[in-house]
């Protein structure tokens, strides 16, 4: 994925506007595009997005990692887990961990970089690592769902969900990888004419294009088109299981179903479009000019804040829809602030009525592990 201040790299350090004199067009005289008015606007939109995505994601992450550990003590064994539920785990740290990162390119926004070479390193490259991680944990979610319920081998399935870690070890590991571009070209670089130093991928001039070409291709096929594949993929097939279901059943799956793809697309689709667009201008595909430059920077920046919402939304769309999750964070806060303190709590956790008694099974689903996930959406 784009980092979050290189919007301006092709904007402000390769792109040049320029004058023809007596139409010659050797007579060109190039003259670096004007970033003062770009990066005022963007300076007062950027920290604002910023705090309230890493507010938002903190509570929200910390809460299902909360419930999650108190759901694994009440098992006592590692492997209880489904397999979503283990795929949710890694999720919010995931979430967590690239919320993480945005305080600090907040403060870059509000000022400058002021955290050295070290810290742009490292928080360009758990930004870049947990992006990736992100998309592709939905991507496992829906796949174990797809298993799940069009299969119907779930059973068999979680006696083997220690596989599960496997999994997302080699995720973890592939995106890792991924990371280390930011790890190796990272730079604090001063924006030319703004006297401001920013934390930037700073490729080096003699492979530019093809390291931005094949690294905004890579953002394009693993981080969006691969996911959305999978996801509507096997989301249609889990519909097209549930016909024989009641009414009520299918269009709670139908609202579930498109919620979590419409959400997706929505939150990555215009971030990833700018980005094919910002690689045709740079293949000289389409036709290079400040004015396309200045609107690329404002909307990759407004587009990628969008993108990042998606980790703030997704304990909401992956673990609070799902009665059992609602239940067992009930559970949790009664434990907590005792049963007078959590009725309301209790009621919404149960939707109708209430009770004490701890399900069973994944609290990532609704009914027993053999039934849908997304009939659980209220």
């Amino acid at each position: 994925m784009k980092n979050i201040t290189s919007s301006t790299d092709n904007y402000g350090y390769t792109e040049y506007d320029y004058t023809v004199d007596d139409q010659d067009p050797a007579d060109k005289v190039f003259a670096p595009c004007n970033l003062k008015e770009t990066w005022e606007l963007l300076g007062h939109f950027a920290p604002v997005a910023y705090i309230v995505v890493f507010i938002l994601a903190l509570v929200g992450n910390i809460l299902v990692l909360c419930v999650i550990r108190r759901y694994r003590q009440s098992r006592h064994s590692p492997c209880s887990f489904s397999l979503t539920d283990t795929f949710l785990l890694h999720l919010a740290i995931s979430d967590l961990l690239l919320a993480v990162t945005l305080p600090f390119f907040a403060v870059e926004w509000i000022n400058e970089w002021v955290f050295g070479l070290f810290m742009c390193k490292i928080a360009g490259a758990v930004f870049s690592l947990n992006v990736y991680c992100g998309v592709l944990f939905l991507a496992c979610i829906s796949f174990d769902r797809y298993l799940a319920i069009v299969h119907a081998i779930n059973i068999s399935w979680r006696r083997k969900t220690c596989h599960a870690q496997l999994a997302c070890a080699a995720i973890w590991v592939v995106c890792l990888g991924l990371s280390m571009v930011d790890m190796r070209y990272r730079d604090v670089v001063e924006v030319p004419g703004m006297n401001r130093w920013v934390c930037q991928t700073a490729y080096s001039q003699e492979n530019f294009q093809q390291w931005q070409i094949g690294m905004q291709l890579v953002s394009l096929i693993l981080g969006f088109i691969l996911p959305l594949l999978v996801m509507l993929y096997c989301y249609l097939r889990i519909f097209k299981a549930l016909c024989h279901a009641t009414r009520r059943q299918k269009r709670r799956s139908l609202k579930l179903i498109i919620s979590l793809v419409i959400v997706f697309v929505v939150s990555w689709a215009p971030y990833n479009a700018l980005r094919l667009t910002d690689s045709l201008q740079t293949l000289d595909v389409i036709k290079k000019s400040c004015e396309l430059n200045r609107v690329l920077d404002v909307g990759i920046l407004v587009t990628e804040s969008l993108g990042l919402a998606h980790c703030a939304l997704n304990p909401l769309l992956y673990g609070l829809v799902g009665v059992k999750f609602r239940r067992e964070l009930a559970q949790m806060c009664k434990a907590a602030l005792g049963p007078q303190g959590c009725l309301g709590l209790a009621g919404w956790a149960n939707g109708r009525g209430s009770t004490t008694r701890r399900p069973n099974g994944s609290f990532s689903s609704v009914e027993s592990e053999n039934t849908s996930y997304f009939s659980v959406m209220a």
